[in-house]
């Protein structure tokens, strides 16, 4: 009898998976049996990552991920497909952005938010889609964000992405819908990183924390754990969909709702 969420014989790439919310999506299909192939920018992170997961007899290994472009996104799906005889999931993790003021907004900080966030998703979906088919199976996953759907000073451009990201995420889940692939995404709330970026800061992680419902920043598994779920056969009739993990960050009207509620001062 196979276990629940069994990925033994899937074959996997994870963009951006060599730290944080990638590093846990990465180790959860590994340990759900997959083989996972990391495609990062950072080499060595991702490279640290495998010999890591490797002593605990995982399998995963790591391919370059240095441009954005339709041409090479397809040539990394290609090689990876290529190497193993098929490809049965793909997650786009990887993801950024590069705060701007709307009014300081420059065309290379709009480009570089669109380019990762969103067109690289199109490519990597794209590329995966004849592999998929052959073997009527398949799981394209984007890591999106609740930016999709709320506002922070600074990253309209991101929000922007996001949102059309989870746009993507349904009109490809129609496409592909006949053809044994669904398409799906987790919205991110607060995820707390330890040790990077001002969010993480004691301070302001103290801050945040005092408006999220659960009262605590999310961590990299509670996403991980959500992209388990969408990878395995368990989630087949689940398509065109985002889980929103956000601790209900984005349920309360106000933070002001939050503060009435628990009594904060």
């Amino acid at each position: 009898m196979q276990r629940p969420f069994d990925l033994s014989g899937r074959i996997a790439i994870v963009t951006g998976g060599g730290r944080g919310i990638g590093a846990a999506i990465v180790t959860r299909l590994a340990e759900a049996g997959a083989t996972v192939v990391i495609a990062n920018r950072t080499r060595e992170v991702a490279e640290a990552l495998a010999a890591e997961l490797a002593i605990n007899g995982l399998t995963v290994h790591c391919v370059p991920f240095d441009a954005l472009d339709r041409a090479s996104l397809h040539a990394m799906v290609d090689r990876v497909a290529g190497r193993y005889g098929r490809l049965d999931i793909v997650v786009h993790n990887a993801g950024g952005c590069p705060w701007s003021s709307l009014e300081e907004l420059d065309e290379a900080k709009l480009e570089e938010a669109l380019a990762l966030n969103l067109n690289a998703s199109f490519w990597l979906a794209q590329a995966a889609i004849s592999h998929m088919r052959a073997n009527r199976f398949g799981r394209i996953l984007v890591t999106s964000s609740v930016s999709a759907r709320v506002a922070m000073g600074g990253g309209a451009h991101y929000s922007a992405a996001k949102a059309g990201v989870n746009a993507f995420i349904r009109g490809a889940a129609f496409e592909l819908a006949r053809d044994g692939i669904t398409v799906n995404g987790v919205e991110a709330g607060f995820i707390a990183k330890p040790g990077r970026g001002t969010m993480s800061a004691p301070e302001t992680r103290a801050k945040l924390e005092r408006f999220v419902p659960l009262g605590r920043m999310g961590s990299a598994d509670d996403i991980g754990y959500a992209m388990l779920y969408l990878a395995s056969v368990e989630a087949g009739y689940m398509t065109g969909q985002t889980i929103v993990v956000d601790g209900g960050s984005t349920l309360p009207e106000t933070g002001f709702a939050v503060e009435r509620q628990w009594g904060l001062g």
